[in-house]
């Protein structure tokens, strides 16, 4: 006859004193309960018979949540910067940079969708497109890239629009970054320092020389290089997914118009050529 199970005296919740999981529960597992599983699983909802629409409808939800996880290591790293801890702040760039990674990656679930999968489950979602994510918005705003036409499609959603706009109000990564070195006595244009936030952020040659003061001393000890070499990490991996979006986009859809009303691909292109924290790379030219 098997011996039954009986848990640990003192020891941790569920534990066995044969140390097998415990496997009676009431109500449904602890783990669904605490990640929402059922829930979850409930959100994949195609609406078409296509196979393919279900990976792409889980690609973009698994985009979504690493969209939200990278905003908050942004945010904690600004306002680390912001209090002068920079310590801090690279922590969080590093956290940050491998959600980045991750969010690269889940490119592949789509990486040979074809185009007449795509065709298949293409009409189905109307007028939906990425464009009109708040979450990637954020990040959007976060790294400079703002604009407060793009609060109208959210007239009609006060939670995120209340969050855009104080994202679209507030110093980006790459302000706080310079307000750091404007207080650490580097030759920051006041222009850079102090400007409308509201507006996208603009190259300047002066902050291209004071990130040469910076890079001019590349020994371990100084933080404010790793700070540039970590903003830069972070920059590229911004890029890296732009190319990514525009390579699946470019073989599911080809020259097509987005649903979005956006002329695709051309589109996705402009973007992706588009350097973020833009001196940090221009600077490399004169080093």
């Amino acid at each position: 006859m098997a011996s039954q199970s009986t848990a640990v005296p003192g020891g941790p919740r569920g534990a066995q004193e044969d140390g097998r999981p415990r496997l009676d529960f009431e109500g449904g597992t602890p783990y669904a309960e605490y990640a929402a599983i059922d829930t979850l699983l409930d959100l994949r909802r195609p609406r078409t018979d296509e196979p393919a629409e279900t990976d792409f409808i889980v690609a973009t939800q698994v985009m979504e949540l690493l969209f939200d996880l990278l905003a908050e290591h942004w945010v904690r790293a600004r306002d680390a910067l912001e209090g002068d801890d920079v310590p801090a702040a690279l922590a969080e760039l590093r956290k940050g940079a491998r959600v980045q990674d991750v969010l690269v990656s889940s490119w592949d679930l789509l990486a040979d969708l074809t185009p007449t999968e795509f065709g298949r489950f293409r009409s189905s979602f109307g007028e939906a497109s990425g464009f009109q994510s708040h979450t990637y918005r954020r990040l959007e705003f976060l790294i400079g890239n703002k604009s407060a036409a793009m609060l109208r499609p959210y007239q009609d959603a006060p939670r995120a629009r209340a969050e855009l706009e104080r994202a679209l109000a507030e110093p980006g990564l790459y302000d706080a970054a310079l307000r750091l070195l404007a207080r650490r006595g580097l030759p920051v244009p006041a222009g850079a320092v102090e400007r409308d936030w509201t507006r996208p952020y603009r190259p300047d040659p002066g902050v291209e020389r004071a990130w040469g003061e910076v890079y001019a001393d590349d020994t371990p000890g100084n933080e404010l290089f790793a700070l540039a070499e970590a903003l830069l990490d972070t920059a590229e991996r911004v890029t890296r997914w732009r190319w990514r979006h525009l390579s699946a986009v470019k073989r599911s859809l080809g020259p097509k118009p987005g649903s979005g009303g956006s002329d695709g691909v051309r589109w996705l292109a402009g973007n992706a050529a588009r350097d973020v924290f833009p001196e940090l790379w221009s600077l490399r030219a004169a080093l």
